[in-house]
């Protein structure tokens, strides 16, 4: 058994530890004062801030140095915009009244044509569709005068990049009335026919009132991956009608189309979406299939109805019979 140590134990006592001396102390006070000193002297003075948890401020970038990234930046992104999604285009003619109002010299529409539609389906028959103009399209709707001045030239192609000027480029805008392997004609009365069967068109507009004496076309079958376009305003249009020496230089590649018409974006006034009905499904349903959709909504309204009206009288029962318990 170990004995404690009494605390006057000789100092030559084995068991008693020696007591630390003064000369160790000093060396302890030695070593902490160089590091006093370096805090203080040799220490750079982001060290001191972050010790006591400040950090050190950045120095922001002057605007006159974002401006020019920035304004890179916008105009990537619009590109990009254009190049794969959207554009805005306008209309300086007249061919597509009423849907799509424009004049020479007038203020036109302004409209977003988008692009990912067609980047998984091909254009249908009464699609509004802006696309580029073949090399027998000779009469370009969409070309606008550019200025000899440089600088004045570039505002106005940067205009047509935002569709605030029309683009300097044969594009069109016109209705898709007939696909690749259908055939088209027309009578002198303005109705037009695919397969042999007459087209139900509501957007057709008659400036002047009434047909003109050069609607009558002979058949023409659009040949496979084509399309047959007509402008709305029928007695105003140069469309697969005119275009070329021959009907068959009137159709457009399906490749050569932009995009399709959605919106109206200007004027304020004539906001809205672009109609797109197809004429032939319109004219070719049966009375029977036109009735078909009113039809499934009730059939599919009368089981709703009646399990509504089963559910309200047991909730009605059992409020009722609670109520006579009490």
């Amino acid at each position: 058994m170990v004995n404690p140590v009494h605390p006057n134990a000789p100092e030559d006592d084995p068991e008693r530890p020696e007591e630390v001396t003064g000369p160790l102390e000093s060396q302890k006070s030695e070593a902490r004062e160089p590091g006093i000193y370096e805090s203080r002297r040799g220490r750079p003075a982001d060290s001191d801030e972050s010790e006591s948890g400040k950090k050190p401020k950045k120095k922001k970038m002057s605007f006159w140095k974002e401006l020019p990234i920035l304004i890179v930046v916008a105009l990537v992104l619009v590109f990009l915009i254009q190049q794969f999604l959207a554009r805005v285009y306008v209309i300086p003619s007249g061919s597509m009244e009423e849907t799509l109002h424009g004049c020479p010299g007038c203020q036109g529409d302004r409209i977003l044509v988008e692009k990912v539609t067609y980047y998984f389906t091909d254009p249908a028959p009464g699609d509004v569709v802006v696309f580029k103009g073949p090399g027998p399209w000779v009469q370009n709707e969409f070309t606008g005068e550019r200025s000899e001045n440089a600088f004045v030239r570039f505002l106005e192609q940067l205009g047509s990049v935002i569709g605030l000027a029309p683009p300097d480029e044969k594009d069109f805008v016109k209705r898709v009335i007939a696909v690749g392997g259908q055939t088209v004609r027309g009578d002198a009365d303005g109705r037009v026919y695919v397969d042999d069967k007459p087209l139900n068109e509501p957007y057709v507009y008659w400036e002047g009132g009434a047909p003109n004496g050069d609607q009558q076309f002979e058949p023409v079958t659009v040949p496979p991956g084509t399309l047959w376009v007509m402008g709305d305003n029928r007695n105003n249009s140069s469309d697969s009608r005119k275009q070329g020496n021959t009907r068959l230089e009137g159709v457009v590649p399906v490749s050569d189309v932009i995009g399709k018409a959605q919106v109206i974006v200007l004027p304020p006034n004539r906001w809205g979406g672009i109609s797109d009905p197809n004429p032939q499904a319109l004219a070719w349903a049966p009375a029977w299939q036109q009735g078909i959709p009113l039809g499934v909504g009730v059939l599919l309204a009368w089981p709703v109805w009646r399990s509504s009206r089963r559910v309200g009288l047991a909730v009605s029962r059992s409020f009722k019979g609670s109520s006579e318990r009490k």
